[in-house]
């Protein structure tokens, strides 16, 4: 289990600044994770549990329906997302996501992408697989004060992944997990 110094430890290549003119590639046994989110390429169905009041204890879910689609960017370890799904009551959920891959971090960066406001949502979380299991921090703000941020992705089968996203107020001690997507195909 990752602890909230491991978290934070994440994000520090976020804050650094690369001064060299070609991406490095990784020394000999360190792992290439440029193809780690490739088992998500292609179209979903999505499933989606979303716990509406967070860190407050609740344990009311909403569910959701519809699709998630990815595509590889221009060829590259970048890729998109294009998420829509709606609640029984008609309630609508519409989101993007860019994952992008730094080769000498060896890490993803993953942005939410609200293409009705014009806007990038930072910070992106950070971090990387470990086999089939995705882990990925960031420190964000949350109702006036600072929370840790952790998604993680499993890649189950070709047919199946899951991502799940966990809020936590003290420290990365305990997470509360208040969205959970399944991907079917």
């Amino acid at each position: 289990m990752w602890t909230s110094l491991a978290a934070l430890l994440l994000l520090a290549p976020l804050y650094g600044q690369n001064t060299s003119a070609a991406p490095a590639s990784p020394a000999a046994g360190q792992r290439d994770g440029s193809h780690d989110f490739d088992f998500l390429i292609g179209d979903w169905k999505a499933h989606v549990r979303r716990l509406p009041e967070r860190l407050v204890g609740s344990n009311v879910w909403v569910e959701y329906d519809g699709i998630s689609n990815h595509h590889k960017l221009l060829d590259s370890n970048a890729n998109f997302e294009e998420f829509d799904v709606r609640s029984r009551d008609g309630a609508r959920i519409k989101a993007q996501t860019l994952r992008l891959y730094n080769p000498e971090s060896r890490q993803w960066s993953i942005y939410l992408v609200d293409l009705d406001k014009g806007t990038l949502d930072l910070p992106p979380v950070i971090g990387g697989f470990t086999g089939n299991r995705g882990e990925f921090y960031s420190q964000e703000p949350w109702k006036g004060r600072a929370i840790l941020v952790r998604y993680m992705w499993l890649n189950e089968s070709p047919r199946s992944a899951r991502m799940e996203q966990a809020f936590s107020d003290d420290g990365g001690k305990s997470w509360e997990v208040n969205w959970i997507c399944e991907l079917s195909r």
